[in-house]
């Protein structure tokens, strides 16, 4: 499974943490120790950025690590800088949206409330188009295409022979209806989404306006992503919440964190219409889209 680097820089990350903290040192105290900000400890320690070993080095020597897990985690510090597909696209990739596509990559289930958009993973080339070009104003024509290349190469995690993840997706009503391009992309759109829902892996509902105010009001759009386990139960990664803003990208991994946002979409996916009533609904959308 391609992850890139982002479960290496994730996993380096918590270890370094741990080793800091059971020498009771604070961040300010073990920057000043390197002679590094303490925006850089952050970085490190929340798997924002790759390693070289022998800083992984001198941070060991700073907390006094036993020789053999210093040369683990300098080992673990060289897996950092392996790079995922999407690297190819360059530039065109929002700031640190690369951490993003490396866990998703390595999820084993996503689950997902959007209130306003189709989530880029089921959208359709038109759609997509669209939207980066709402987001994106002032960008060229090749670069929409890369950013829309790169969108529907993701997509091929939902198909992948091996181990492809289970999507549970909750749309707000507005999401059917709010025009994003023409009729003729809003009506592609509804159909991709039928179609999507007869995959295995994936389930959609649709939180109608009748619903009321539903915990994902208060939330607002957010993916939940939980990781493959190992023989005895345990995840490989803690479960994580992602969530898109317009300035920048929140993750959240706490236990507390992640509990709460686990209640809130369990809560709006059972004030959603079920599957079948979902599927006739986004149908029915379809065929109005593509009267208009």
């Amino acid at each position: 499974m391609a992850t890139g680097s982002t479960v290496p820089r994730r996993q380096l990350g918590r270890h370094l943490r741990d080793l800091r903290n059971r020498a009771r040192m604070t961040v300010r105290a073990a920057a000043r120790n390197l002679e590094w900000s303490e925006a850089k400890m952050w970085r490190i320690e929340t798997g924002q950025t790759s390693l070289r070993s022998l800083d992984v080095e001198a941070m060991c020597r700073v907390y006094g690590a036993t020789p053999n897990l210093t040369e683990a985690l300098m080992g673990l510090a060289r897996e950092t800088k392996a790079r995922g597909w999407w690297h190819a696209y360059g530039e065109v990739i929002p700031e640190g949206f690369d951490v993003y596509i490396g866990l998703e990559e390595a999820a084993s289930s996503l689950h997902s409330y959007q209130s306003d958009l189709v989530p880029g993973l089921l959208q359709t080339g038109g759609y997509a188009q669209a939207v980066i070009r709402a987001h994106n104003p002032d960008a060229s024509e090749d670069e929409v295409d890369q950013r829309v290349r790169l969108r529907l190469e993701r997509q091929t995690l939902l198909t992948r022979v091996t181990d492809p993840p289970s999507l549970r997706l909750v749309l707000g009503e507005s999401v059917l209806r709010r025009a994003v391009g023409d009729q003729a992309v809003m009506a592609e759109q509804m159909r991709r989404l039928v179609a999507a829902s007869a995959a295995p892996n994936i389930t959609i509902r649709v939180a109608p306006f009748s619903a009321g105010l539903h915990p994902g009001v208060v939330t607002g759009p957010f993916v939940l992503l939980r990781f493959p386990t190992t023989g005895d139960g345990t995840e490989t990664e803690p479960p994580t919440v992602y969530s898109d803003g317009f300035t920048g990208s929140l993750y959240l991994d706490k236990p507390a964190e992640v509990q709460s946002y686990e209640s809130a979409f369990e809560g709006i996916w059972y004030r959603s219409l079920d599957e079948q009533a979902s599927r006739r609904l986004i149908d029915d959308m379809a065929g109005r889209h593509g009267q208009d």
